[in-house]
């Protein structure tokens, strides 16, 4: 399951992306020479007009041959040796204008991101919008409640919402939906375990309602998830499926208890005890700083974090016409596209550990996981992968589409392209620091492998 779902994953994106570079060229008039799949010689092929399509030994990526565009570089990738000088045609790549270049060269990146959007709207239309399958209540932010709502506090943690207005719960997104939606003025909830029901007031500001919904947060148990590589959370021992008992000898029920209390210790060593096959024990562990945005007051303050993120929840899906598949869709791609950007930021800054960068190992593994999830979870894989190749390839590194788009740039002010020898220097040192980005990613795994 693991190997099919790898080569469907990674066979999918790199054809869609590679597919966008070759509708561009033909569609500008460059000549395309070779289609290919992969790097290095070539295992199977066959020519159809003046493009020849392959499959190459090396499956870490593929590109499109274009006449006129670094045709040394491409010889090496292709594992040959230095061809014969070319005779300059109007269907070269550099003989086009920048615009034209600049498509050729954006258009992988922008299939990856039309093919995640696609896949998106196709998993919203047909099994619908995803919400968790949970009524409890597991925190009330207080700080977050506008003047009018402070009777949420009352909801105890764990109690069922059973009603908002004239709104059965049968979900969290009820919940969310009626706290965030419903007209300003007098609203009422009913709560298992209240004798009576609770009376707020929904503000007229937008903002304030939002505030207001975001302050009751779902009941999600105090269990280790997913244990980001080379963490805190790692190095201490904690591992997927452990039970939180308690922080510091603090008591922890809920998930969001056991975030205030790490959040509240960094860099101090802290005494975590854990339950794993019906056994108590301890574990130490010791928080990193990181800065966040207070959603109280909008300031940054200083946090302790251990890398570990909250178990899968179990969730429902509620059909939704097809044109609000489209909007869920569009912002499911937004908010996937700003979750990649800011792990980039964070690992470039110092907030994400090196050691959390994965190579084609930790996507097999990932690919199996979704692969196993049902056929929803894994097209969702699929739509995050393709914009997480979109967004890297986008980083300006040569070979890169990005370094690419960075020569051009160059050429657009300087008036006049970077020679053949600047840019061949500059494709070697970028194979070099790609290559290199690899053997660190793969590193990683295999260091993960033997627990290090």
């Amino acid at each position: 399951m693991t190997i099919l779902a790898t080569i469907i994953v990674l066979g999918v994106l790199i054809f869609v992306h590679e597919l966008g570079h070759f509708m561009a060229a033909k569609a500008v008039g460059i000549e395309v020479q070779r289609f290919s799949i992969g790097f290095g010689p070539r295992v199977v092929g066959f020519t159809r007009g003046e493009t020849e399509y392959v499959l190459s030994w090396i499956p870490l990526g593929g590109y499109v041959k274009m006449r006129g565009m670094d045709d040394e570089v491409m010889e090496r990738i292709e594992g040959g040796e230095k061809g014969e000088p070319r005779q300059p045609s109007s269907r070269d790549f550099d003989s086009k204008p920048i615009w034209a270049r600049t498509l050729v060269i954006s258009a992988g990146v922008i299939m990856n991101m039309i093919f995640a959007l696609i896949l998106y709207v196709t998993v919203n239309a047909a099994w619908g919008l995803q919400e968790r399958d949970v009524t409890r209540v597991g925190n009330v932010e207080a700080g977050l409640l506008p003047p009018g709502a402070e009777a949420l506090t009352q909801i105890p943690v764990g109690s069922r919402i059973t009603r908002i207005g004239d709104q059965a719960v049968e979900h969290w997104g009820h919940i969310r939906d009626g706290l965030w939606r419903s007209a300003p003025g007098p609203l009422t909830l009913q709560v298992d375990g209240l004798a009576t029901s609770l009376q707020i007031e929904v503000p007229a500001d937008p903002d304030a309602q939002r505030r207001m919904a975001r302050a009751v947060e779902p009941w999600i148990p105090a269990i280790v998830g997913d244990v980001n590589p080379a963490s805190p959370a790692e190095k201490g021992g904690l591992e997927e499926g452990d039970a939180i008992v308690a922080v510091g000898g603090v008591p922890v029920a809920t998930w969001w208890a056991f975030v205030e209390q790490i959040q509240r210790r960094p860099e101090q060593r802290t005494e975590i005890t854990l339950e794993r096959n019906g056994r108590e024990f301890t574990r130490f562990v010791t928080p990193e700083r990181s800065t966040r945005e207070d959603p109280v007051t909008g300031e940054s303050v200083e946090v302790g974090l251990v890398g570990i993120w909250p178990p899968t929840a179990d969730y429902v899906y509620i059909r939704v016409p097809f044109s609000e598949a489209v909007v869920l869709g569009y912002r499911d791609t937004v908010f996937i596209t700003g979750a990649i950007l800011g792990f980039l930021r964070d690992l470039f800054t110092g907030g994400v550990s090196p050691r959390s960068v994965g190579s084609i190992v930790t996507i097999g593994a990932a690919s199996g996981q979704a692969a196993a999830a049902g056929m929803a979870t894994f097209l969702r894989f699929m739509a995050l992968f393709s914009v997480n190749l979109a967004v890297l390839n986008l980083l300006p590194i040569p070979i890169l589409d990005g370094g690419h788009l960075v020569f051009l740039g160059i050429e657009a002010v300087r008036g006049k392209a970077l020679s053949i020898e600047q840019r061949l220097r500059w494709s070697h040192f970028g194979f070099l620091v790609v290559m290199g980005i690899m053997v660190w990613a793969l590193s990683n795994d295999i260091l993960r492998l033997f627990g290090l």
